[in-house]
């Protein structure tokens, strides 16, 4: 349903380090890391301290011989560091668990669980907020699952669609409002910063003005209209782009960002700057589709010319989409 192209076979559940545990513990022991604390095996880092100056325990193994969090997240640095080989680990956990990981970074270096090239990296995420403000709960205070906010969110993307779409066949109707559905609380939780907080709302996130994947997805099938017209692709154009008017200028200036975008997206793991590029995209596209004739431009270079940079325009968005996990439609 949320088009994630992992499978389990990706997944590496807590238990499945279970076996190191006990290895992870002894090579810490071995290397003299591990202190006793009112009987319980830790590792003491002189840059963590309490806030009366105290130094600040990193517990590996409980007094009554239970491991914690630490250890396991140990087990697996060591897994991906020797097994996966990875060059570059993304932690993405819940922000308020920042110095949990400073702590299990630090031990992991200073054990030699680490070797180079690996880096590993929190990347802290915020909460998701009701309209209150407050942890976003159901109406009898219990976790709202996230199954039905997809069910109602596609239930009331059906009801816009159809408003707006009377015409449209059933099942055409349904296969547009679970795109609509989906892709709105997706990009509704990446187009803020990962470490704000922010209040879930469905009117702001199925709107089709704004910062919104109903925006996007719009603009998108406003260029491929265009090709659909054409009875062509994306693909099928060819001749020279010469930018002479300001907002063919404009739009092409953007579209030469994407690469720099992506790049700064792929350093600092914040998807909400390409959500903001992508919708800067489909502003530009939207003036310089009103403002320069497409079809029914002056000369046919002039209209081979914007056709290649409308088909640049589509290519930037549908790639942009995909890349935040979000389907895009041809028409809707």
């Amino acid at each position: 349903m949320l088009n994630v192209k992992l499978t389990m076979a990706d997944v590496m559940g807590e238990s499945a380090y279970n076996d190191d545990l006990i290895n992870v513990v002894n090579d810490l022991k071995a290397k003299g890391m591990l202190v006793e604390s009112n009987g319980a095996q830790c590792v003491f880092l002189d840059q963590f301290k309490t806030a009366d100056g105290e130094p600040l325990p990193v517990i590996i193994v409980k007094a009554d011989g239970g491991y914690l969090y630490a250890t396991t997240d140990l087990a697996a640095v060591r897994y991906r560091n020797s097994v996966l080989k990875a060059d570059r680990v993304l932690y993405f956990v819940d922000q308020r668990q920042a110095l949990h990981f400073q702590q299990v970074f630090e031990v992991a270096r200073l054990a030699g669980f680490v070797t180079r090239p690996m880096e590993m990296e929190h990347m802290g995420f915020g909460t998701m907020n009701g309209a209150d403000g407050r942890p976003f709960k159901t109406r009898d205070g219990g976790t709202v699952k996230l199954i039905d906010l997809l069910t109602e969110a596609q239930d009331r993307a059906y009801t816009l669609v159809k408003g707006k779409n009377p015409e449209l066949a059933e099942d055409e109707l349904r296969k547009i409002a679970k795109v609509v559905g989906i892709d709105a609380v997706k990009y509704a939780d990446l187009s803020k910063h990962r470490t704000s907080d922010y209040s879930f709302n469905f009117d702001l996130m199925l709107n089709f003005e704004g910062n919104t994947a109903p925006y996007l997805l719009y603009a998108y099938t406003r260029v491929a209209g265009v090709f659909r017209k054409l009875g062509k692709s994306f693909n099928e154009v060819d001749g020279q782009i010469v930018l002479e008017a300001p907002h063919e200028q404009e739009l092409a200036a953007k579209l030469a960002q994407f690469g720099e975008v992506l790049n700064n997206v792929a350093d600092k793991g914040t998807p909400h700057t390409l959500c903001a590029y992508l919708y800067d995209v489909a502003g530009l596209f939207s003036s310089f589709y009103e403002n320069c004739p497409i079809l029914n431009a002056q000369t046919p270079e002039q209209m081979q010319s914007r056709l290649r940079l409308a088909a640049l325009t589509g290519r930037t968005l549908k790639q942009g989409l995909e890349l935040l996990g979000l389907e895009t439609l041809e028409r809707m």
